[in-house]
């Protein structure tokens, strides 16, 4: 594996040839049940480090979120994600305590439209030896103009929200989301990454990410394929007092079963083009309550 910058469009690489071996379907049962080769004990959360890394050195986890080979993120329920935000936080204060490592991006790729290979419900951890490109231009702006999630107010885009005082946290579409119903996941307080997150501010998360997660499959009547990734702050070179942890939830469908494929006019130019209203997608999700949501 060895890490090039492309030199026309300065955009990092990592080139791991090895991982075309790697196999598109488990053989012999899932690897992630009990019993299977990647988790041979009981558990109720679990990580360890992927067998075909996209970065070496140990860099790449995989989280397991349940042993239940059916069950997903959003319906473990607030308790069951609440496990999970617990495991984040371990792995990226471990991950982040490595000199060779300077972020922690914590994701999760959800069913084979975003490229899940295995359907147990499972995230990844990559560890950067810097800062990527996506979460630093993200710092950078915020030190230049101020923390854009502590100035925002979603308004009639809130989706979610949950916790008490200082401990809340929301969801919300973004008044110029890329990708329709693209969710942001914030605490209100401005907090720097997850290991901070008290034990109020935890279950506050949880429960948001429990709701938002299950109201997308409820408002598209499936389990719906979604890309899930957590900014926070590098884990060296600080300080840095304008990280503010938030969660991005990139739902991969325009409507019930309908992929939102990006054109090339948007990978060409950075202009990308959104065929849901940001006000509409809120007002949908919100409708799409249930057993277990609140209303």
């Amino acid at each position: 594996m060895t890490i090039r910058t492309d030199a026309l469009t300065g955009s990092h690489v990592a080139v791991a040839s090895h991982r075309q071996e790697r196999p598109n379907l488990p053989s012999g049962g899932c690897p992630f049940c009990v019993g299977g080769i990647e988790a041979p004990d009981p558990y109720d959360v679990r990580s360890f480090v992927n067998r075909w890394p996209s970065l070496g050195d140990d860099r790449c986890e995989v989280v397991l979120f349940s042993p239940d080979h059916e069950a997903s993120l959003g319906g473990l329920g607030a308790a069951g994600v609440r496990r999970v935000v617990d495991l984040w936080a371990e792995r990226t204060t471990a991950l982040g305590a490595r000199p060779d490592i300077g972020y922690v991006l914590v994701f999760e790729n959800r069913g084979a439209d975003a490229g899940a290979t295995i359907s147990h419900p499972h995230g990844q951890i990559y560890a950067y030896p810097d800062v990527p490109d996506v979460p630093a231009g993200e710092l950078d702006r915020a030190a230049r103009n101020g923390c854009a999630l502590c100035a925002e107010s979603p308004g009639a885009r809130l989706v979610s929200t949950a916790g008490v005082t200082d401990a809340t946290w929301q969801a919300w579409v973004p008044w110029a989301s890329p990708h329709p119903y693209g969710l942001v996941l914030a605490p209100a307080r401005h907090l720097p990454d997850l290991p901070t997150l008290d034990d109020a501010a935890r279950d506050a998360f949880a429960a948001v990410l429990a709701d938002t997660l299950s109201r997308l499959d409820r408002a598209f009547r499936a389990a719906v394929p979604y890309m899930l990734w957590i900014h926070q702050q590098p884990s060296q070179g600080g300080p840095w007092p304008q990280a503010h942890v938030h969660a991005e939830i990139v739902p991969l469908w325009r409507g019930p079963g309908v992929m939102r494929y990006v054109a090339g006019a948007e990978l060409g130019s950075g202009w990308y083009v959104n065929s849901v209203d940001p006000d509409d997608a809120a007002a949908t999700l919100r409708a799409a309550t249930g057993p277990g949501a609140p209303t």
